[in-house]
């Protein structure tokens, strides 16, 4: 993951990147041996489900220092994730005004980590939500401007959504956008 991000980072064309992305995606749904697909779906696995890119979705987001606080969030699993939340990304998608919360992961390994939901949450995609950064994983677009690359194309399952052997983390109360981002990855079909 991280030798695709890097690959994405370094293309000039933001819609050639998420193409690369999602080519890079599907065949490693398809073939890696860590693949979260249950082995009955990986017989007639043909690519993941994505919204149309949509070139608004990307956007600079401005990052602002938030007050430090641990936060119990809660995974797929039985047990939550701490995390500290260290800023706060705020942005515009279609002209209205939003922000994120932005995540220190307190376990293994570290890392930035941005998980949300929508307004299609739970009907067009997953419920539980996306993921937009986990450092940890080499998964963001780096920044531009002094501003941090958000581009919601690129949002993206997390493993659980496929399998409930994977435990992740899911996306926190104040990660909860009150508009539909039709972008990236939808719903497994």
């Amino acid at each position: 993951m991280f030798e695709l991000y890097a690959q994405v980072r370094s293309t000039s064309d933001p819609r050639q990147a998420w193409e690369l992305w999602r080519a890079t995606r599907d065949e490693l749904f398809a073939t890696h041996p860590q693949t979260p697909l249950r082995e009955e779906t990986r017989a007639t696995f043909t690519g993941l489900p994505y919204f149309d890119y949509d070139p608004e979705l990307r956007v600079l987001a401005a990052v602002e220092p938030a007050e430090r606080a641990r936060r119990e969030i809660a995974t797929s699993g039985e047990h939550p994730y701490s995390f500290t939340r260290f800023a706060r990304a705020d942005f515009a998608v279609h002209g209205q005004g939003l922000s994120l919360d932005l995540y220190w992961l307190d376990g293994y390994g570290g890392g930035v980590y941005l998980c949300f939901a929508d307004a299609t949450s739970g009907d067009e995609t997953y419920g539980a939500g996306r993921y937009l950064l986990d450092t940890v994983k080499g998964s963001d677009l780096g920044s531009e401007n002094g501003s941090l690359v958000l581009d919601f194309n690129f949002a993206y399952n997390p493993s659980c959504c496929y399998d409930p052997r994977w435990v992740c983390p899911l996306a926190p109360p104040g990660n909860r956008l009150p508009i539909p981002i039709r972008g990236g990855e939808r719903y497994p079909l």
